[in-house]
């Protein structure tokens, strides 16, 4: 074992962030005794790291590790931090930050302080067959080599480009005919990109399907357009060539010398920083070009490329707040009364996100990424622990009191709902029929096998099944059969058509009639008037929702508004 005599964490990180910019790898420390960790902070444009300084090392860790490597890493670092292994030495894989599985070799060594405990792991990670310098598979340079010339392509700015190929659906390459064919494959696209260079333009392979073409001289975006053309139709005869044996297409991202003049005017002069932040936006258009369904090319955009880093930097946000015991989320409640008499019946609980910087972000931003990220898995289990904490408390008043939770369709597919739902009943004492479970998205009704399920499960357990959003697709009304939910939500939009249109009116009526004959409750959402209160109610709705009665509010200022000055409450107090 080693010893750092007199050098502390903070001198230790100070020392990374010298040498950081002269490698390829990325130096770490974790701090054995205080619980933290520090990593160079290049490896945040990399890997879906929450930050380049973290604590609760091994849990968050689970962050960015792959699901399937966890247990392995999370023994490793357990038995460092324990005094059974002086050395780490693994290969496991991270997340990047397109959620993209990526071998990384880690290695260090525990180090005492100078009073002689282990204090610090020290070491470095690298990218496992990372090929920086070149490729001997199809021939060409690595993308290290791009900058070998790059005062050459400033000189020509803001004339230049750089094109950034990718073989769509390489994967599926591979796993039919094998990486020898894979290699192959790789080979002839290689040489299709070198056949149709002009002088003063050159090819370099980056990861394991994509390619990168630099202009140094000048070339203009309609050449690097007319480029892209010329490679996808070679591609295309030798696809053909080879009895179609492997069908694939080829994406391509622009970046021209003007996009990166901007960029250069954003960015201090530290050339690593823009060679880093040059790979991101490349990176970049590519990924917008598969998203935009492949085989076609994508130029840059700026504002487009705003509204990603402003996504990543929310997401950053949201896994901070999940490390850190669900802060920054808060439960927001919005009164549900019955009709004809003003008397609470439940509450719809709704998300809300503040930055550490204090921005409110609108659910309308942030519960699509939390869906995408996959991190609305842990926090829909949080939500329905918190509402059902609520709904506990007020009960002790109106025994009869309901909470609704929206669960998202990813939550279904990708984690054990029923179990979480039927756990945080029980741990907080409370009958199945407290609960109301919705749907988050606008006309989604998803009739698969593990939909049904689970709304089999939950019907048959006790908890209510509701319909979000009625009326705003036809599809709502095969969801009825389909789910056999217990209340039927009217959304407002046409709640309002029905109130000005005679047609939409009776419409309306005749979809009331139809759910109260089946024994549904019907709710209708976004009641803001007096006089659209009385017209709801003339038409025989069960429950009212909206500004009318109450806008969304947190936990106490619902206890206050509905529970503690109703009249319920009054006369239990006797007062």
């Amino acid at each position: 074992m080693n010893r750092l005599a007199s050098f502390t964490y903070e001198e230790i990180q100070n020392a990374i962030d010298k040498f950081a910019p002269c490698m390829q790898d990325y130096l770490y420390v974790m701090d054995i005794i205080n619980d933290r960790y520090y990593i160079a902070g290049q490896a945040l444009s990399r890997f879906a790291l929450p930050s380049d300084e973290f604590s609760n090392v091994v849990e968050t860790h689970r962050q960015f590790v792959h699901p399937e490597d966890f247990p392995i890493l999370k023994e490793e670092l357990n038995r460092l931090r324990s005094g059974e292994k002086d050395s780490q030495d693994i290969v496991y894989r991270w997340t990047d930050i397109d959620g993209e599985a990526i071998w990384i070799h880690s290695i260090g060594r525990v180090v005492e302080d100078e009073e002689g405990r282990r204090a610090f792991v020290v070491g470095c990670i690298n990218e496992v067959g990372k090929a920086n310098i070149a490729d001997n598979v199809s021939g060409l340079m690595g993308d290290s080599m791009i900058w070998k010339n790059w005062e050459q392509f400033e000189e020509h700015m803001p004339g230049g480009f750089i094109l950034r190929l990718g073989i769509d659906d390489f994967k599926v390459v591979n796993e039919k005919k094998g990486i020898s064919y894979g290699n192959y494959v790789l080979r002839r696209v290689a040489n299709c990109i070198v056949e149709m260079l002009h002088p003063g333009q050159e090819a370099f392979r980056t990861l394991s399907d994509e390619f990168v073409v630099v202009d140094y001289v000048g070339g203009t975006a309609e050449e690097a357009v007319a480029l892209y053309q010329k490679v996808r139709e070679l591609n295309d005869i030798l696809i053909e060539q080879a009895d179609y044996a492997a069908v694939y297409t080829i994406s391509a991202g622009l970046i021209t010398g003007d996009d990166i003049g901007n960029l250069y005017a954003a960015l201090p002069e530290s050339g690593i920083a823009r060679e880093d932040d040059i790979r991101k936006i490349s990176q970049f258009a590519l990924n917008e070009a598969k998203i935009l369904g492949k085989n076609q090319l994508y130029r840059f955009q700026e504002k487009d490329y705003k509204g990603f880093l402003r996504k990543r930097e929310i997401l950053v946000e949201m896994h901070r707040a999940v490390s850190h015991d669900f802060e920054g989320f808060e439960l927001f409640f919005q009164p549900i009364m019955k009709a004809g008499i003003p008397e609470l019946y439940a509450a719809e609980s709704l998300l809300r996100f503040t930055t550490t910087k204090g921005e409110q972000i609108s659910p309308v931003e942030f519960i699509p990424i939390l869906e995408e990220s996959g991190i609305i898995i842990p926090v829909g289990r949080w939500v329905i622990d918190q509402a059902l904490s609520m709904c506990a408390t007020t009960r002790r008043i109106f025994p009869d009191f309901k909470v609704s939770v929206n669960v998202s369709y990813v939550q279904v597919l990708k984690s054990r709902v029923y179990d979480e739902i039927v756990n945080a009943l029980e741990r907080h004492n409370l009958s199945p029929d407290c609960l109301i479970v919705e749907m988050t998205e606008s006309g989604y009704v998803e009739n698969t096998p593990t939909v049904r399920r689970l709304w089999n499960k939950l019907r048959k357990y006790g908890v209510l099944i509701a319909i979000d959003d009625f009326g705003t697709g036809y599809s709502n009304l095969q969801s009825i059969s389909s789910i056999m939910p217990n209340i039927v939500k009217l959304d407002r939009g046409f709640t309002m058509k029905a109130l000005k249109n005679y047609y939409e009116r009776q419409l309306m009526m005749h979809i009331i009639q139809m759910v109260h004959s089946i024994d549904l409750k019907i709710c209708v959402e976004g009641v803001e008037t007096v006089d659209e209160l009385n017209e709801i109610e003339s038409l025989s709705a069960d429950c009212i929702q909206g500004f009318y009665y109450g806008k969304p509010c947190n936990c106490r200022l619902f206890q206050e508004q509905f529970v503690d000055k109703n009249p319920v409450r009054k006369a239990a107090l006797g007062v």
